[in-house]
């Protein structure tokens, strides 16, 4: 590979590795950047307390709240990006998150492109991450060009009643499209997947989708451990260096082209540190994060023997409330809590009272959108990272809550306990370099690249105009994809 190849991709989560994949086949020099390293099979891969008690793939890094609060964030620096992590989810926005709408917490704009433009994209990146699931079980869902890839990954017997129950109290339980083989997962170890690290053995991540099928290529390479400090641009606009720190060594390159995928956060702070595309003062701005809650649905009466749980979700409240309201969100299991997940966010309980509660409870997910706002947004106070996320629709979030214990309680669930996360998880951060059509209001076209600078482009969850109520891996995918067509494009004139 040339000392600067044509393209460097700065990122290798959803966005760069599925970017990547689609345009090695251009047969472009392709430098892909990693801060991280690759997660290697350890013992605490599948070690709960090491996961939950110790957190032992924590970042070793502070962040900090507008009152000067440090905190710890819950982003993941490895090859593979938060994916490694991640629940495995890979659903579509829903038609209508694309198109202007009112929420109980105000109005949203739409997006500069519309979901029948991105729906080829989306079936392209379900082939790429070899997706489960069903059509036709959820009365949300947005038109599909085809089938899923595989076939849902299988309820557990304690999920099938659950499913059964609330589909008796009129509801519309689907199954969750997952990038998981979940027979290659549990021959490692016995454990859900979600927020457990994968070491490819089973999760479709940007790892073991993306990128492996841009390193198939060997116009393709991954360079971990490579920091990147700043972009420099030329007299004309132009990016005309990559200036990244590795082995403690600054390292310069001059690529024909640069592509952004650090993150949300991390996407917007190395275009503040360089003073790039920050003519509509957007950059880092529109910070969302999805108002997100855990509820246990615990009966004594009943042990919950599932091992993953992940396999439901519903949207019956996702476009209205069902009772004249505006719209509240989107509920999915999360995977099996267990009691020493418990232990670990509750440190005061008896061991033995959380490992009760545990082998006992159903665990739900709940999710309702965040609608973008510029003061919310992420900056440097120096050289220390303040987040000031200004929640939004949190009344929405309540009423999500409220109306699934209601359902919870319909369904026989004598006792049920929910908590809404805070700032230290990621829960789908976006927003924070949208996409626009006015360059005076949005950092990025609607082609993702860059307003201000034409060989610069963008491809993470940064770009989304708003966050919707479902989970976002699988819009990113889409998008990345659709950039890579212009990009060929951009390459072969």
């Amino acid at each position: 590979m040339p000392a600067s190849p044509d393209i460097v991709i700065i990122g290798s989560g959803m966005g760069g590795a599925t970017v990547a994949a689609g345009l090695a086949p251009s047969g472009a020099s392709i430098l892909i950047l990693e801060r991280g390293e690759r997660i290697e099979d350890t013992p605490e891969t599948r070690d709960v307390n090491a996961i939950f008690g110790r957190g032992h793939f924590r970042p070793k890094e502070t962040w900090h709240d507008p009152a000067g609060t440090p905190f710890n964030p819950g982003n993941y620096y490895y090859v593979g990006g938060n994916t490694k992590l991640y629940g495995a989810v890979l659903i579509r926005y829903r038609a209508e998150d694309f198109v202007p709408r009112d929420l109980p917490g105000g109005p949203v704009p739409g997006w500069p492109i519309g979901y029948d433009e991105l729906e080829p994209w989306y079936t392209a990146a379900e082939a790429l991450y070899r997706v489960r699931g069903c059509l036709g079980e959820d009365p949300t869902e947005p038109p599909h060009s085809a089938a899923y890839p595989h076939p849902p990954v299988p309820d557990e017997p304690v999920i099938a009643e659950t499913r059964a129950r609330l589909a008796r109290e009129g509801l519309h339980p689907f199954s969750l499209p997952l990038g998981v083989d979940v027979e290659t997962w549990l021959k490692r170890a016995a454990t859900p997947w979600d927020a457990y690290p994968d070491t490819r053995t089973g999760k479709m991540d940007a790892e073991t989708c993306g990128l492996a099928a841009a390193l198939a290529h060997r116009n393709v390479r991954l360079e971990t451990g490579a920091l990147v400090e700043r972009l420099e641009a030329g007299p004309d606009g132009r990016v005309a260096t990559v200036v990244y720190r590795r082995h403690g060594e600054e390292v310069r390159l001059s690529p024909r082209l640069v592509i952004l995928a650090a993150g949300a956060v991390n996407s917007a702070l190395l275009l503040l540190r360089s003073g790039l595309a920050d003519r509509s003062g957007q950059v880092g701005r529109n910070f969302m994060n999805h108002n997100s809650s855990a509820m246990l649905a615990i009966d004594p009466r009943r042990p919950n023997t599932s091992v993953y749980q992940k396999t439901l979700g519903l949207n019956d409240f996702y476009l209205d409330d069902g009772r004249g309201g505006g719209p509240l969100g989107n509920v999915q299991l999360l995977g099996k809590i267990t009691g020493p997940i418990l232990k670990a966010q509750i440190r005061w309980a008896p061991a033995f009272a959380t490992a009760l509660m545990g082998r006992h409870s159903t665990d739900w997910y709940l999710m309702s959108e965040d609608l973008p706002n510029p003061e919310s947004r992420v900056f440097y106070d120096g050289d220390r990272v303040v987040l000031d996320w200004r929640r939004s629709n949190w009344d929405a979030h309540l009423a999500l809550v409220a109306r699934w214990r209601e359902v919870l309680r319909a369904i026989d669930t004598p006792v049920v306990l929910s908590r809404p996360f805070d700032r230290r998880t990621p829960s789908h951060q976006c927003g924070t370099l949208r996409m626009g059509a006015d360059p005076a209001a949005a950092p990025v076209r609607p082609d993702l690249r860059a307003w201000h600078h034409d060989n610069l482009w963008v491809v993470d969850a940064s770009v989304l105009p708003t966050s919707a109520a479902v989970n976002p891996s699988l819009t990113v995918a889409a998008l990345a994809l659709r950039a890579a067509a212009h990009i060929r494009k951009e390459l072969t004139s």
